[in-house]
């Protein structure tokens, strides 16, 4: 039992996406989107191309989307850090104020702004700060249509400095629809902005529920064909979704501990899912 769940467990942090820090031209910053993007989600707006200092092309390649599974960041850089300062409010380059917000570029003059650490995720793509997300905010929508103003190809031959922004407005921006559009990582960073951390190495210790667990990675290994797969994936779907439902309910009423462990649970059964995937 101990050694299933020893294979079981991987932290969430090791499967999200790597919020890294941006170096002084966009190359590095597209350099990492390149490396990391997967086949499974939106297509991006723009082909990923990269530029030398001298802002000369230097590689071209399609992007082809996101997984649905994060790729590798750190937890601290997961849930927005609050600015110790309130950012002043006004375009860098004509010195426009904001017409709406939030002010990720500039409306008067179209140039991108620094980032605002204050900004959180939800206030990003406009939406309540509420774990539910009905399909009618679009959020892939309002992902796309941001890096259509923000996508560092935009800027190749813009200073230096609006580069930069670029690169960290448009990874900010991925890193917010990443972690918005799934419901287990939009559960730890709404638990984050309420100051509630989440233990990505506790484990959970029930014997019933290593029991279960156990059960269904052997029914995975022992899985005949595809359609046994897809049965197996379609059950551990429908238990992350019941295990989602009940954190929006324990989160409703603040009941934080007993969020934390629908979280714990729905880490275990999208590590199931992971396995499946492989093997689909």
């Amino acid at each position: 039992m101990l050694k299933a769940k020893k294979k079981l467990w991987s932290p969430l942090s090791d499967r999200l996406l790597q919020t890294r820090t941006i170096s002084s031209t966009t190359f590095g910053f597209l350099q990492n989107q390149q490396q990391h993007l997967s086949n499974s989600q939106p297509h991006s707006p723009f082909p990923f191309i990269s530029y030398n200092n001298n802002n000369k092309k230097i590689q071209t390649s399609s992007s082809s989307g996101f997984s649905s599974h994060f790729l590798p960041f750190s937890g601290k850089s997961f849930c927005s850090a609050q600015s110790s300062e309130k950012t002043n409010l006004r375009c860098w380059n004509c010195n426009a104020e904001p017409q709406n917000a939030p002010f990720l570029v500039c409306e008067s003059c179209t140039t991108i702004q620094p980032v605002d650490h204050s900004v959180d995720y939800f206030q990003i793509f406009g939406l309540e700060n509420k774990y539910e997300i009905e399909e009618d905010h679009n959020l892939e929508v309002k992902y796309k249509n941001w890096q259509k103003k923000l996508h560092p190809d935009l800027v190749h031959s813009k200073p230096e400095k609006e580069r930069e922004f670029a690169a960290e407005q448009s990874a900010r921006v991925i890193d917010a629809y990443r972690t918005l559009n799934n419901a287990l990582s939009r559960a730890i960073y709404i638990l984050k902005l309420e100051g509630v951390n989440v233990n990505e190495e506790e484990t959970v210790s029930e014997p019933e529920l290593l029991a279960e667990i156990m059960e269904i990675r052997e029914a995975v290994e022992e899985a005949p064909d595809y359609q046994a797969l897809k049965e197996i994936q379609s059950s551990m779907q429908e238990k992350l979704q019941n295990w989602s439902n009940s954190f929006a309910s324990a989160f409703r009423g603040h009941k934080f501990e007993e969020a934390k462990n629908c979280i714990r649970r729905m880490t275990y059964y999208d590590r199931v899912n992971e396995e499946i995937v492989k093997r689909l």
